[in-house]
């Protein structure tokens, strides 16, 4: 915590020692402010950022649990499609290769459909600066997403006709939905899926639209811009406002006592500096802190690990289809600590 603030906590040290040189060179002790209106501010400032970290605790707290949503609704169609798809309605039976084709391409799909969700989710809206931020860039945190394409990523998992189909539009992961559905519709008109079979797997595709909006609803509509912005500055305000209350308050201390210790008294102001920074530092830390949790999908190291999650379902999803694990990808690289 205290390398990732350290460029904040030189300006802090910076500022309180200008202020404290000034002081003591100079003759400015008219120039400072009473400690109530400061408090004052101080109080708002607390009260607005406690309110930001709530806040951005409940939309990370929001995202974690759509994503698990996901998690499980998909480990629920992957037992469905393989349990459902069966030559057992059918007038026309297929062999087991082909109705594990079928299952195969219902499962990969849903696999692209994943793929193209967490892309969607890291793709970087205006608001979203938090990865931009040096600390970020120092230590390059950032997600796979940033080093690779979804054209590249869903290639494998989908025909060259619906690949086709998706690059066309827009929003590419409700194009694999509809897919997934036209699919279910042909088996079942086949009679590979029983009619009630396909009205539960119809009912898991609209769970997976109704998480998708969620997530969508999360990455598209940021923390209210007006609600973010003033808190950065209120705390701005009040730590530069600081020094003209907390210097005069040391330099009036030392002046107590500088009959009986001349030297101690006369230097006692430039303990300002570490309580300065101390007070600033947990202020900034915990405004930060606020920033950094507004969008959970950005990529950086506070957010929602979508891609490790997806990752995750993947590897479920392909070793259930009996899979080896030589064909499996593995879950992606744990970097400083962070799953991404």
């Amino acid at each position: 915590m205290v390398w990732w603030t350290r460029f904040e906590t030189v300006a802090f040290i910076i500022i309180i020692t200008a202020w404290v040189a000034a002081y003591f060179f100079l003759d400015i002790a008219w120039l400072k402010i009473p400690w109530t209106p400061l408090a004052l501010i101080g109080t708002a400032v607390a009260f607005v950022i406690g309110f930001q970290n709530n806040a951005a605790y409940g939309r990370i707290w929001e995202a974690r649990k759509i994503w698990g949503g996901i998690v499980n609704t998909s480990r629920t169609l992957g037992m469905y499609v393989q349990d459902m798809v069966t030559n057992e309605h059918t007038k026309t039976s297929v062999t087991d290769q082909e109705l594990q084709k079928e299952i195969k391409a219902l499962t990969y799909r849903h696999i692209a459909w994943m793929t193209a969700l967490r892309h969607a989710m890291r793709m970087q809206k205006p608001w979203e600066t938090t990865s931009n931020h040096k600390t970020n860039r120092e230590w390059n945190i950032r997600p796979p997403e940033k080093d690779s394409t979804l054209e590249k990523d869903i290639l494998s998992y989908i025909s060259d006709s619906d690949y086709a189909y998706v690059m066309s539009k827009n929003n590419k992961q409700t194009a694999l939905l509809y897919l997934q559905s036209h699919h279910l519709k042909e088996l079942k008109e086949k009679g590979h899926i029983w009619e009630f079979s396909f009205l539960e797997l119809e009912g898991v595709l609209q769970e997976l639209f109704t998480l998708q909006g969620k997530s969508e609803r999360i990455k598209n509509f940021p923390y209210p811009r007006h609600f973010a912005t003033l808190n950065h500055f209120f705390m701005w305000i009040f730590v530069l406002l600081l020094p003209l209350a907390l210097v005069p308050q040391f330099a009036e201390i030392g002046a107590e006592f500088i009959d009986k210790s001349p030297l101690i008294g006369k230097l006692f102001v430039w303990l300002t500096i570490p309580f300065y920074v101390i007070v600033a530092w947990v202020f900034h830390t915990m405004e930060r802190i606020g920033r950094t949790g507004e969008n959970p999908f950005e990529g950086t190291a506070n957010d929602v690990p979508i891609s490790t999650i997806a990752r995750g379902i993947e590897i479920d999803l392909r070793q259930n289809l009996g899979e080896s694990l030589e064909d499996i990808p593995v879950q992606f690289p744990v970097r400083h600590h962070t799953q991404f």
